[in-house]
């Protein structure tokens, strides 16, 4: 199928059975179509519908995003994970009203420069938000391509990816990109999905390789599988008189890399020990919550809640790292997901 060919399948198809009346699409815009993208990285459409609404109601421009503090860029986050592609967005819409006037950029190379933002997250902002001729390669792209030309190989090895790109640029037509793009999109998360893949549905199912072959479970090759450890810790619900649950802000990198979480120790037995050394604080274990389980992409972590009384009547905080939480009126600030199911769990007992 030639390249003409090829685009005019996909977009007949897109007309017929494509996404037309997402929340981003609504406007051809840079803004929302940016954040959008980087929320859909890792997170499902369904996912992300809800917190896009929400964000954009918060943060309507750059302007706003830009001069919003980070606790609440990461509140209204919470729950979406990955946080550090919050942080990236935060940091890029302050480049953006710095460099650019508020005004997002509508050149390749300076799109790509900005913090979180990769080579096909560029060209679906600048193709889908301002119609310019850019290829995207998204993972539902790859998935589509490395079936329909029967590309072996695992994506994420370069000489596999540099071979998707060569294709997804060729076939990307010189017209109707925004189009072309979103309908490559909606084949894979649609029709060419990673399992029971419909390929009767599919526009491109005649010249497809891997559905000639009986082989499309076969492509893309899947990333070579490891063995994700197991880590564990104790979550601190560490109360006042008040009510109040003291959390702590985590470093700016690494796991929920800014956000608000409670105060971890290794180990339930020395934990009264561990307040009295680590938050100067006299305390005693009420009770020991069963473990519940976090998955994170590269390990499970074990988390055992520990509710524990604070049986001194003044503490000294640590200014900026720590403060008290009151769960019946909560604070804006962003928090980890399993830390705002604690807090909610905790509020519902008390």
């Amino acid at each position: 199928m030639c390249r003409a060919d090829f685009s005019r399948s996909v977009l007949s198809w897109f007309g017929c059975h494509g996404r037309k009346n997402l929340p981003w699409q609504q406007q051809q815009a840079p803004y929302p179509i940016w954040v959008s993208e980087i929320m859909l990285q890792q997170t499902q459409v369904a996912t992300v519908i809800p917190y896009f609404e929400r964000f954009m109601q918060r943060f309507p421009d750059i302007e706003n995003l830009a001069n919003a503090t980070v606790d609440e860029v990461l509140h209204h986050w919470s729950g979406l994970g990955y946080y550090a592609r919050a942080r990236n967005l935060h940091r890029a819409a302050q480049l953006i009203r710095d460099q650019y006037a508020g005004n997002f950029p509508l050149v390749f190379n300076q799109v790509l420069a900005l913090p979180g933002i990769g080579r096909s997250t560029a060209g679906a902002i600048l193709s889908l938000g301002a119609g310019q001729q850019y290829a995207i390669l998204d993972g539902n792209v790859k998935r589509v391509m490395a079936r329909c030309f029967a590309i072996a190989g695992w994506p994420g090895h370069s000489h596999v990816q540099k071979q998707l790109w060569q294709l997804a640029e060729h076939y990307t037509p010189d017209e109707h990109v925004a189009d072309y793009n979103q309908a490559m999109m909606d084949l894979g998360s649609l029709v060419c999905t990673r399992k029971r893949p419909q390929c009767q549905k599919c526009p491109l199912g005649k010249i497809c390789q891997a559905h000639t072959q009986g082989d499309e479970m076969a492509f893309p090759t899947p990333k070579p599988r490891k063995t994700v450890p197991l880590r564990s810790t104790c979550m601190l619900i560490l109360k006042n008189g008040m009510g109040e649950i003291m959390l702590e802000q985590r470093p700016p990198s690494g796991i929920w890399g800014g956000l608000w979480s409670l105060p971890e120790c290794p180990s339930e037995g020395q934990v009264e020990q561990w307040c009295r050394d680590n938050l100067g604080v006299s305390a005693q274990l009420i009770s020991s919550w069963p473990v519940r389980r976090h998955t994170f992409s590269h390990f499970h972590l074990d988390i055992t809640p520990l509710e524990i009384q604070i049986v001194q009547r003044d503490v000294v905080m640590e200014a900026g790292r720590r403060l008290w939480y009151n769960p019946a009126q909560p604070d804006v600030c962003g928090l980890a997901a399993p830390v705002a199911r604690l807090i909610k769990e905790f509020q519902a007992k008390s």
